[in-house]
């Protein structure tokens, strides 16, 4: 599973190097989960601290969702599988996996303040989040 995904973001210009942020096993994801993912764009002037992403920021975030995470996974932006001469489209890509959208929600709710507190002690970028549901 995990390298038909990574596939399929090199066919939209991506390639990854997942780092592992929690322990995880990506082969247990299920037809029908909630996949969150937080995406950090590229761009001139942007920056973004791997380091504290990776060892504060998503622990941070797992123990907020608590035992209703059942996966997460972090990508770094290593190249641009189309265009290998131009900067990569994203410098990280965060995932978190779900039974139901309501527990995501439901944590984001109680701890946004905190939330919005850390992402300027790691990046400039303003994120995007997509959430998405597991088809196969």
């Amino acid at each position: 599973m995990k390298t038909k995904a990574i596939l399929l973001l090199l066919f939209f210009g991506l390639s990854l190097s997942c780092l592992q942020a929690q322990s995880t096993d990506i082969s247990k994801v299920k037809k029908g989960m909630i996949k969150v993912a937080i995406l950090y764009p590229n761009g001139e002037g942007k920056t973004f601290d791997m380091d504290y992403y990776t060892k504060k920021h998503m622990p941070m975030m797992a123990d907020f969702f608590g035992s209703s995470l059942k996966f997460m996974s972090i990508d770094k932006g290593i190249a641009n599988g189309i265009m290998p001469d131009k900067p990569v489209p994203f410098l990280a890509i965060g995932y978190f996996y779900f039974n139901k959208l309501s527990d995501y929600e439901n944590a984001v709710k109680a701890n946004i303040e905190k939330i919005k507190l850390d992402i300027p002690k790691y990046t400039n970028i303003q994120p995007i989040a997509q959430i998405s549901e597991v088809i196969q």
